[in-house]
């Protein structure tokens, strides 16, 4: 079987920019199977995704690279290419509420997201024996004032060592640091109800209860140092109404997380996702 690879770019907004990226992958031999493009007009911005095979033998991710290279250099871009038959090797960290973890790793198993995951980190031991059951490794990392910097150097070191390409806060609930999420940009993606501003704090259900709201939701986005504020890849919404108790808001809220996330994961594995400053560009299927 052939070898999927997807290149994703962006760059200054411009004429013949697809037609040269076709022809430069027609002339390697290269068979096109999706494109995607967009073009910003308020940042001038271009932005692309194509997935190819080749054709011929003896391509690899190094010479297709060398082929794009001069491409890259004429039209200013900011470029990737994917190899989309091996899967990325995604870091899950939790606290206590495990549906999120629950759901992604039932996903992974059935085949529905393409990953690897090395190992589960968490703060508490909650989610020990479900990592288990997968035969996944979990490390309990207590995190506390005084040792929060020891852990995040631990979690920075075990990304090297296991050579992580995403990691995933399915309801960790704890911050990293400035120095993490800019060393980390673009390659942690967090989940977290969609009340806020509105209601913060440790009830934000309870709260939206008191208020009578008749919609709850989720928002997965990239991690930055601006809190719950980075570049949103997905949303999603659920209608309750004025029979449901705080409980029963809760078990929605929940279930619009756990889809919400493993949506936004997905569309990150197969790199449908290009950031376009403090937003993203999403080409779907």
């Amino acid at each position: 079987m052939s070898t999927k690879y997807v290149l994703t770019l962006s760059c200054p907004d411009q004429p013949c920019i697809v037609a040269e990226v076709s022809g430069v992958l027609a002339e390697s031999g290269c068979n096109i199977t999706s494109s995607d493009q967009y073009g910003d007009e308020k940042s001038g911005c271009f932005f692309m995704r194509v997935a190819f095979t080749p054709n011929t033998e003896g391509h690899t991710c190094d010479t297709l690279k060398a082929a794009i290279s001069p491409l890259g250099d004429k039209f200013t871009m900011q470029w990737t290419l994917h190899n989309a038959s091996k899967p990325q090797r995604v870091l899950i960290m939790v606290s206590k509420f495990d549906h999120c973890l629950m759901d992604i790793l039932y996903r992974k198993e059935r085949g529905a997201l393409f990953m690897d995951v090395p190992a589960v980190i968490s703060n508490h031991k909650q989610a020990y024996k479900l990592t288990a059951s997968y035969d996944i490794q979990y490390h309990h990392w207590p995190v506390s004032p005084e040792t929060k910097d020891q852990q995040e150097q631990k979690l920075l070191d075990l990304i090297d060592d296991e050579k992580i390409d995403l990691i995933v806060l399915a309801r960790y609930m704890q911050v990293l640091s400035n120095k993490a999420c800019e060393k980390l940009a673009g390659k942690v993606i967090n989940i977290h109800h969609s009340f806020l501003p509105s209601f913060k704090g440790a009830a934000p259900y309870q709260q939206a209860f008191e208020k009578g709201v008749k919609l709850i939701g989720a928002t997965a986005h990239y991690v930055t140092a601006d809190l719950d504020e980075g570049p949103i890849i997905e949303q999603n919404v659920a209608r309750v109404n004025h029979a449901m108790t705080a409980s029963d808001m809760v078990a929605a809220g929940r279930d619009v997380e756990r889809v919400t996330l493993a949506e936004a994961l997905k569309l990150h594995l197969e790199h449908r996702v290009l950031i376009n400053g403090s937003k993203t560009v999403v080409f779907k299927r």
